[in-house]
Protein backbone atom coordinates (compact mmCIF):
# COMPACT_ATOMS: atom_id res chain seq x y z
CA UNK A 1 0.00 0.00 0.00
CA UNK A 2 1.71 3.02 -0.63
CA UNK A 3 2.15 6.12 1.94
CA UNK A 4 -0.45 8.17 0.37
CA UNK A 5 -3.30 5.34 0.56
CA UNK A 6 -2.64 6.32 4.33
CA UNK A 7 -3.32 9.68 4.29
CA UNK A 8 -7.14 9.76 4.25
CA UNK A 9 -7.10 7.14 7.18
CA UNK A 10 -4.67 9.10 8.73
CA UNK A 11 -6.78 12.25 8.79
CA UNK A 12 -9.67 10.88 9.71
CA UNK A 13 -8.55 9.58 13.24
CA UNK A 14 -6.75 12.85 13.69
CA UNK A 15 -10.24 14.24 13.19
CA UNK A 16 -11.57 11.89 15.68
CA UNK A 17 -9.34 12.39 17.65
CA UNK A 18 -9.97 16.46 17.69
CA UNK A 19 -13.55 15.72 18.15
CA UNK A 20 -12.92 13.50 20.96
CA UNK A 21 -10.62 16.41 22.82
CA UNK A 22 -13.75 18.82 21.73
CA UNK A 23 -16.37 16.25 23.70
CA UNK A 24 -13.79 16.11 26.77
CA UNK A 25 -13.43 19.56 26.82
CA UNK A 26 -17.06 20.31 26.71
CA UNK A 27 -17.24 18.29 29.85
CA UNK A 28 -15.06 20.42 31.57
CA UNK A 29 -16.26 23.45 30.66
CA UNK A 30 -19.59 22.45 31.65
CA UNK A 31 -17.97 21.64 35.11
CA UNK A 32 -16.56 24.83 35.13
CA UNK A 33 -19.42 26.61 34.03
CA UNK A 34 -21.59 25.20 37.27
CA UNK A 35 -19.03 26.34 39.77
CA UNK A 36 -19.17 29.65 38.78
CA UNK A 37 -16.85 30.85 36.12
CA UNK A 38 -19.14 31.45 33.51
CA UNK A 39 -16.14 33.91 32.10
CA UNK A 40 -13.63 31.07 31.60
CA UNK A 41 -16.65 28.82 30.23
CA UNK A 42 -17.11 31.90 27.71
CA UNK A 43 -13.95 31.48 26.44
CA UNK A 44 -13.53 28.24 26.29
CA UNK A 45 -16.95 27.65 24.24
CA UNK A 46 -15.43 30.63 21.78
CA UNK A 47 -11.89 28.98 21.32
CA UNK A 48 -14.18 25.71 20.53
CA UNK A 49 -16.39 27.21 17.37
CA UNK A 50 -13.14 27.09 15.31
CA UNK A 51 -13.71 23.54 15.87
CA UNK A 52 -17.23 23.18 14.78
CA UNK A 53 -16.96 25.79 12.32
CA UNK A 54 -14.07 23.31 10.31
CA UNK A 55 -15.75 20.27 11.06
CA UNK A 56 -17.91 20.39 8.18
CA UNK A 57 -15.39 20.70 5.79
CA UNK A 58 -13.44 18.29 7.00
CA UNK A 59 -15.54 15.95 6.28
CA UNK A 60 -16.34 16.63 3.64
CA UNK A 61 -12.26 16.59 1.89
CA UNK A 62 -12.13 12.89 3.24
CA UNK A 63 -15.57 12.05 1.55
CA UNK A 64 -13.74 13.02 -1.46
CA UNK A 65 -10.32 11.86 -0.57
CA UNK A 66 -11.79 8.39 0.30
CA UNK A 67 -14.32 8.21 -2.62
CA UNK A 68 -13.47 5.45 -5.21
CA UNK A 69 -11.77 6.60 -8.18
Amino acid sequence: MPNSDLLPSQLFKINENQLALEAAIMELTIWVEQRGATEVAENVHAALEAIDRNEEFIKMTLAVMMAPE
